[in-house]
């Protein structure tokens, strides 16, 4: 059993991940600023511990991540026109989450970013989301130039829609949407196999069973 931190603890994503981890016999313990969300994620199958991305430094977040094995980064400064916040959240989040886990011992590292980050931004794409593609390259730059065993995720457009258990996934894809909920499956299943570590992959909705793609991904 690992016991596995997750930024972003109450991220859609997240609770996602969450009752998948319990199913597999590990402990996620879910990160958030606000206590209220305490029984919630509880009773997905979490351990719940304070943690406030923006105003707590690097050893806050060691000290979030102490008896832990695994980070994963599911944070995100929300789908407002705050530029700040895509700084101090998708970019600074990481940052100290990756010097945390280094300061904690701990190797292991999941990311989730986005699809084309690394790719021109359109001229008319607006400040914000400028902001946020470059926070988000950014943090993934930071991660992958660090020792960590680092695992980074970028899909495409997400919905709620139900899971399909199928998906795309390689270095570059075509953009496309995919269901959270199989974004979940695909970090719990990331996370079960060492042979994910040191790789960044783009996904989107597909036609491939998650084990099938990442074991084609990894080959």
């Amino acid at each position: 059993m690992s016991r596995i931190a997750i930024v972003g603890g109450h991220g859609k994503i997240a609770r996602l991940l969450i009752p998948l981890l319990a199913a597999g016999g590990h402990q996620p313990v879910a990160l958030v600023r606000n206590a209220d969300y305490r029984s919630e994620l509880e009773g997905l199958g979490a351990a719940v511990g304070i943690l406030n991305i923006e105003q707590d430094d690097a050893d806050a977040f060691a000290t979030a991540f102490t008896g832990s094995d695994v980070v994963v980064f599911a944070a995100g400064g929300g789908p407002d026109g705050n530029i700040e916040r895509k700084r101090t959240v998708d970019l600074g989040g990481s940052l100290k989450s990756i010097e945390g886990a280094r300061t904690a011992g701990i190797q292991r590292f999941v990311q989730i970013s986005a699809i084309n980050v690394d790719e021109p931004v359109a001229a008319d794409a607006g400040d914000v989301w400028n902001a946020y593609v470059e926070a988000k390259r950014d943090a993934d730059i930071a991660l992958r130039a660090s020792t960590l065993d680092w695992t980074i995720i970028r899909p495409g457009a997400l919905t709620d829609d139900a899971p399909t258990g199928k998906i795309e996934l390689a270095d570059k894809v075509d953009r496309g949407p995919i269901p959270r909920a199989d974004v979940a499956a695909l970090i719990a299943a990331a996370l079960d196999s060492h042979e994910t570590i040191g790789h960044q992959w783009e996904v989107v909705g597909g036609d491939d069973p998650i084990a099938d793609a990442i074991s084609s991904a990894t080959r």
